[in-house]
């Protein structure tokens, strides 16, 4: 059951990184979450992407869906970009065309 809120977590840090807060204003991921003047610029994407993984986290401690499950098990969707990422094997300017994108497609 601690697998299951995995693909959540990796869709936070990638939408993160790929935040103007991040990559523009080179805030650190937490501080963009901690800081209520950065947080109120995030992408709507993150803000549902965190909430999703948030409720996954409550899920594992709920009673009720002890017999059902949480969720699925991490299916590796993000590993592979959330590696390069980390290893900072990017185009900083792809990544926000990218973040755009995902969040202009949210909002239709």
């Amino acid at each position: 059951m601690g697998a299951s809120c995995h693909d959540q977590k990796k869709a936070v840090a990638i939408c993160l990184q790929r935040s103007p807060c991040v990559m523009i204003q080179r805030n650190t991921p937490q501080k963009c979450l901690d800081d209520p003047e950065l947080n109120k610029d995030l992408p709507e994407l993150c803000i549902a992407q965190m909430k999703a993984f948030l409720e996954c986290k409550r899920g594992m401690v709920d009673m009720s869906k002890r017999f059902r499950g949480n969720g699925a098990l991490s299916t590796g969707r993000y590993d592979e970009q959330y590696d390069k990422l980390c290893k900072g094997d990017f185009d900083p300017r792809e990544e926000v065309h990218k973040l755009e994108l995902l969040n202009s497609v949210q909002k239709d």
